[in-house]
């Protein structure tokens, strides 16, 4: 079951669908430059990770809690630092799935929801094709098997 900073996560993360760069392709703009501030980067940068922080940061505001993720822009950098205590093989609703695509890059987003085969997600910093480096917040679908792990809070 989850926790209910996983599932309000979640529902902070859906409630920004639709929510690009400005430019599109610049990496900045609002909101991408207040997601990008909630884990100190104040210049362009990838975003999906911060996008996770952010959304996990105002639901522990919102439920007076502290925040348990690790504060970082690196989607590799957060799993190496938590996976000890947080990892988990089996993805459920509000986990945070990790992707590494080799040479220090990944991607990540917050699991919405569970089959057998695929998990459908909320990403930052992706667009409708599914890309590491898109322009917008998006629904998507994954294969597991192209998961590295999970983390659960």
């Amino acid at each position: 079951m989850s926790s209910a900073l996983a599932k309000t996560a979640l529902l902070k993360a859906i409630s920004q669908l639709g929510e690009e760069e400005k430019p599109r392709g610049s990496n900045w703009g609002i909101p991408v430059e207040i997601y990008l501030a909630r884990v100190k980067i104040n210049f362009p940068a990838s975003w999906c990770m911060a996008f996770v922080y952010w959304a996990f940061d105002e639901s522990a505001i919102q439920l007076n809690i502290e925040n348990p993720l690790i504060q970082t822009g690196g989607v590799l950098h957060a799993w190496n630092l938590a996976k000890a205590d947080h990892a988990v093989k089996t993805p459920q609703e509000g986990d945070i799935f990790i992707m590494d695509f080799g040479n220090g890059t990944g991607h990540t987003g917050i699991v919405k929801g569970v089959s057998d085969t695929h998990i459908d997600t909320v990403e930052g910093n992706t667009n409708d094709t599914g890309g590491r480096e898109g322009c917008e917040v998006c629904l998507r679908s994954r294969n597991i098997k192209s998961i590295k792990g999970y983390l659960r809070y």
